[in-house]
């Protein structure tokens, strides 16, 4: 057994609740309606689903501002609701890691409530409390993710209170023991309950400098917002949240197989991925935005995850295209390629890379990024374009995912590619994720192989893991011809398709194409169960 446990090399599917399927029809998926879809997930050959939050919540952030960290909000169900998809997990032989936004709470969670009126009394330092400057303006520049300055003024205590996201969400104090002994017993909680561990979210956040210092100015011209004009050195990334880590994994250790991946929010992805995975004391993986935004290409590719294993080879990383933060995966990436073709080349992509993929629900189904009215809007932060309802069939009311109109709404252009509409037809991308993954599963070397970067001209990007798949994928959009002169033979991925003379494999002679005309020769058709 590695290290990592059962989260070595498996591929995580992302359930989003409020967006899965509804079975109460209040317009808003639930607990209940993730059970009956259980099988489906199940299906696609993933090893274990993450579950965002489901706890009680007054929805300011739709579940990362917790109220009460041991109750199931009743928008999504019951407490017996949430053991029975637990136990469903199991028998269908999925893992289960759920949310826990230790970070901050919500302004309405009881610790708060409490803090918030004294300087006196058990809860009085749970929370982030300063003093104001002379002039009565905040005690530093720091600035809130969500937009405007990190602090709130807050007259019961005559004091300014952190937040790094929404006012709504006061950030917790980590140099307190006493609220890092509390989290470690919500944690206790869950786990007694029989997750197999936890998604944490802005692992990074959990402690501030002690002395409040001003972050310096980052001197960045392609700064999007003014959060990104800072250097985040004081009010994130702090050595001091490696202790609590170091508490948590003594906890995970207790219990045989459960595991934790830490959410890294971080201008500095390898290098903190390195920190927070790299030793016994510390988490089993982390995730960083690293290409969950900006652009994919070879060098980037190379660049983050070869540094990783050079760098730090005792870390392991987690990988993810897509989750409920940013825009689809197709619509920021594939340009004028066809986007359900692409979206094989973005899935075998990440699910080759040596780490832990993590698949977000609907990136089965090349789902495009919505296009929504400004009038249907929900979230602060304008993320519902990646946030719409799972179309689970096109030919009825609300796409199957409700009886009633869903709290998003269900684009038009999402219906042709629903589940059931994919269901019907071998050669979908849906079809063609089961079979990739089925096959995935049976090359040890795509789950514990090293990866060694080949040095190919762009666009393409090549690797090898192990010593036996050699991997090339065209990241461009016009094909490319690549002289090969392997020694082994390589899989070769185009606009998606996987095409090869020999079973699952290219054997790429010197100056073959890489690219359509392959294909129109009909190198392809020897590629079943993998297909087109």
């Amino acid at each position: 057994m590695t290290a990592q446990g059962w989260l070595h090399g498996a591929v995580v599917y992302q359930v989003y609740p409020r967006s899965f399927a509804d079975l109460n029809g209040d317009g808003v998926g639930d607990l209940p309606g993730i059970l009956a879809r259980l099988p489906y997930v199940a299906s696609l050959g993933v090893d274990a689903i993450w579950l965002s939050p489901v706890f009680a919540s007054p929805m300011r952030d739709f579940g990362y501002d917790v109220a009460d960290y041991r109750a199931i909000d009743p928008l999504f169900g019951t407490m017996a609701d949430f053991d029975a998809v637990v136990a469903e997990c199991h028998r269908l032989g999925l893992k289960i890691i759920v949310d826990q936004v230790y970070s901050h709470t919500s302004a309405e969670h009881p610790w708060f409530q409490a803090s918030r009126r004294a300087r006196t009394g058990r809860y009085a330092d749970y929370y982030v409390w300063a003093e104001p400057r002379p002039d009565g303006t905040p005690p530093n520049n720091w600035l809130s993710v969500f937009g405007g300055g990190a602090w709130e003024w807050e007259p019961g205590r005559r004091q300014y209170g952190l937040h790094n996201f929404l006012v709504s969400q006061p950030d917790l104090n980590f140099h307190n023991l006493a609220v890092q002994d509390e989290l470690l017993a919500v944690a206790r909680f869950w786990l007694d309950r029989g997750v197999d561990g936890f998604r944490l979210d802005v692992a990074n956040f959990y402690a501030h400098d002690r002395l409040l210092r001003d972050n310096p100015a980052a001197g960045r011209a392609d700064a999007v917002k003014p959060y990104d004009m800072q250097l985040h050195v004081y009010d994130r990334s702090r050595p001091e949240t490696l202790g609590f880590v170091a508490r948590l994994r003594a906890l995970l250790d207790e219990y045989e197989g459960r595991v934790a991946v830490a959410e890294l929010f971080t201008s500095a992805p390898v290098a903190r991925m390195a920190e927070y995975t790299q030793g016994a004391d510390r988490l089993h993986s982390a995730y960083s935005f690293v290409f969950l935004t900006g652009a994919l290409t070879p060098a980037r590719v190379a660049g983050n995850v070869g540094r990783l294993r050079e760098e730090a080879p005792g870390a392991w990383p987690s990988w993810a295209f897509e989750n409920h933060d940013v825009p689809r995966s197709v619509s920021r990436w594939a340009g004028n390629r066809p986007p359900q073709k692409f979206a094989r080349l973005l899935i075998a992509l990440l699910t080759t890379l040596r780490g832990t993929a993590f698949l977000y629900q609907g990136q089965e189904l090349g789902l495009p990024q919505a296009e929504l009215p400004v009038e249907a809007r929900r979230d602060p932060e304008g993320r519902d374009g990646c946030r719409t309802p799972m179309p689970w069939t096109g030919g009825v009311p609300c796409a199957g995912f409700s009886t009633v109109a869903p709290w998003l709404p269900i684009p038009r252009e999402h219906l042709p590619l629903s589940v059931a509409a994919q269901e019907a037809d071998p050669d979908s991308l849906l079809h063609w994720v089961r079979r990739f993954l089925a096959w995935r599963r049976t090359q040890p070397a795509l789950i514990d192989g090293e990866i060694r970067f080949l040095e190919l001209p762009e666009p393409l990007l090549g690797f090898e893991r192990g010593d036996g798949i050699t991997l090339i994928f065209n990241l461009g959009e016009v094909d490319q011809v690549l002289p090969w002169a392997g020694s082994k033979p390589a899989i070769c991925f185009d606009l998606g398709a996987v095409w090869g003379a020999e079973g699952l494999v290219l054997a790429v002679a010197c100056g073959a194409a890489l690219g359509g005309t392959a294909k129109q020769e009909g190198q392809g058709s020897a590629l079943d169960p993998l297909g087109p």
